[in-house]
């Protein structure tokens, strides 16, 4: 998936946070949405400018994101 026509990041919109073209929502409100379990539709229901494919590469952009060369600490909680 080319996440780049869908997903663009510029420091006047949402203070540089990547977001879906044309629209004021971030990659990380699709991502929560997703992992607190809401569906496709019912985020496309609830956000009419996005698509499907924006979606898709909403997590294509995580992925590829997550992929660079980097440590992700992760701290074990009680």
């Amino acid at each position: 998936m080319n996440w780049r026509k869908h997903i663009h990041s510029d420091f006047k919109i949402m203070m540089g946070k990547p977001v879906i073209i044309g629209t004021r929502i971030p990659v990380e409100l699709i991502l929560e949405k997703l992992s607190a379990g809401e569906t496709f539709g019912q985020i496309l229901e609830a956000y009419p400018r996005l698509n499907q494919e924006a979606i898709l590469a909403a997590i294509a952009f995580a992925a590829e994101t997550l992929r660079a060369d980097a440590l992700y600490p992760i701290m074990e909680t009680a």
